[in-house]
């Protein structure tokens, strides 16, 4: 029986680096994203036989469920969900448009809750495994960050989940990273960063982790990081 695992934010950087590392740990794939044509690409590279590509704006319930619904429709169950899809915004509450807050805001909070709703059926049947994206930022406030606000959410958010879960056999796990150098960065995050990979690793270990085991939580930096 294989492990079928849906990723959120699944076209570029991190959600594409878990999906390479998914499918070498012998998992299938469901790949969620805006952008269908990166996500056909990576298909192509994993191969057909391990992952599918839905196009998907978490942002939209309808399309979220339906994420869900081809997965168990492909491998006939979700073992794991991969709550990633997110975007960030520059500092400062006088900087970026309104228009990107509200996007930024919907993605980050809303879209992690309505994958959470939309999978949470699958999930619980499955005893599976949801894995958050948090961030060093949703563990403290950074100046002038809408952004970090969304992930104080997000981080309240896997505990709500966690709670909500327990009994149920089903696991969840905040992964907080640090500095990445991943396309959330327009100039890249700079020297001494964290890879894609890193990342995608810590997710590997919490979902292949025995049923007893549940880790809670992963604070991930670059071995020099002030923050």
């Amino acid at each position: 029986m294989s492990k079928n695992l849906v990723i959120t934010g699944a076209s570029s950087g991190i959600g594409a680096a878990t999906a390479r590392a998914a499918v070498e740990a012998g998992w299938k794939v469901a790949l969620g994203a805006r952008t269908l044509d990166k996500l056909e690409a990576l298909v192509e590279e994993l191969g057909a036989e391990n992952a599918i590509a839905v196009q998907t704006d978490v942002t939209d319930f309808d399309q979220v469920q339906r994420l869900v619904d081809a997965t168990i429709e492909r491998y006939g169950s979700v073992e794991g969900v991969f709550v990633n899809a997110g975007f960030g915004a520059a500092r400062g509450f006088q900087k970026e448009t309104v228009e990107h807050w509200r996007e930024m805001v919907l993605t980050n909070v809303l879209g992690a809750a309505l994958t959470i709703r939309a999978a949470m059926p699958a999930i619980i049947d499955s005893k599976g495994h949801f894995i958050l994206t948090g961030s060093v930022a949703g563990t403290r406030a950074l100046p002038g960050s809408l952004y970090s606000s969304t992930k104080f959410a997000v981080h309240g958010m896997a505990e709500s989940l966690r709670q909500e879960l327990s009994g149920t056999g089903a696991r969840v796990t905040l992964i907080a990273p640090g500095m990445v150098d991943t396309p959330f960065f327009d100039n890249g995050a700079g020297p001494g960063a964290l890879v894609a990979d890193d990342i995608a690793r810590a997710v590997i270990y919490a979902i292949e982790q025995p049923e007893h085991v549940d880790v809670n939580m992963m604070l991930v930096r670059p071995t020099a990081q002030d923050l």
